[in-house]
């Protein structure tokens, strides 16, 4: 059973989908990484999510995929998280009673831990890939100068990321199709990259607040996202697991380790249930 529709949230309309497994032991709402959608997810991660007895609730952020607005813009980040509580409503009343698991790749990754630590909830566990909270680069100066001067002026411009593609995989057909993929965009605003960034740091510096079951895995040659943050988070936590793939670009689902990796994770959710 997959289905996708559209739910509406304050002036956007949000795409969404749902898919599940005969029998559903749990449900897992899927965040997508920056600039990407939720239907990249559907040759690797949703069918081994399926596998583990999961029914998946996915979705494409603001600015995203089949979402409504600018593309790579954002209300605020409060209103990632408001989307995000939304989702995960949604989740829970097609699926009342199941344990409810987070998975959040890179800017998704960054939203579901961040949301565990800040919000109320009945998370039963998180899966964070490659999560965004410490830039394996540096942006420009003047990018960074402009960006803030224009988070109170003009909070909507949009500028280049400047994301290098060949980091995304080892695999070069990976890199062509992500290339090719008419629904991702390099277009990010100052609303949306700087509040990610901030609330990357805040995340490390606070993860001793996550009380939930999180299971961490990066790649430790990301050149987009810095698997070191992900080691400090890590190291400050009480509840985590890590999981380093040695030489791991930044998409480890579309990466040379993506069956090690996914085994990792069905392995893990495994013992959760």
């Amino acid at each position: 059973m997959h289905q996708e529709f559209f739910l509406p949230f304050k002036k956007y309309s949000i795409a969404m989908m749902y898919t599940q497994p005969q029998v559903v032991k749990g449900v897992a709402v899927l965040c997508h990484g920056f600039g990407e959608h939720y239907r990249r997810y559907l040759p690797e991660v949703i069918p081994m999510l399926e596998n583990a007895g999961l029914a998946v609730v996915a979705y494409d952020n603001f600015g995203h995929g089949q979402t409504g607005g600018k593309r790579g813009h954002c209300p605020n980040y409060e209103s990632l998280l408001e989307l995000l509580d939304l989702v995960i409503e949604r989740a829970q009343s097609l699926y009342p009673q199941k344990p409810l698991f987070l998975y959040g790749h890179s800017m998704g990754g960054n939203l579901v831990l961040n949301f565990a630590m800040r919000r109320k909830h009945n998370i039963r566990g998180i899966i964070a890939t490659s999560p965004y909270l410490r830039l394996a680069f540096d942006p420009p100066k003047w990018k960074m100068i402009l960006g803030r001067a224009m988070l109170n002026i003009f909070p909507s411009l949009t500028l280049p990321s400047g994301l290098d593609t060949k980091g995304i995989s080892r695999i070069p057909e990976e890199v062509v199709r992500y290339k090719n993929d008419p629904l991702v965009h390099d277009k990010v605003s100052p609303m949306f990259s700087l509040p990610i960034m901030d609330a990357g740091e805040w995340a490390i510096a606070n993860s001793n607040l996550m009380e939930v079951s999180t299971l961490l895995v990066h790649g430790t040659a990301d050149p987009i996202i810095d698997h070191r943050g992900t080691l400090a988070f890590h190291e400050n936590a009480n509840t985590t697991t890590l999981e380093l793939m040695e030489g791991g670009y930044h998409e480890l689902h579309k990466d040379l380790c993506s069956k090690e990796m996914l085994g990792l994770i069905k392995n893990w959710l495994g013992q959760q249930l």
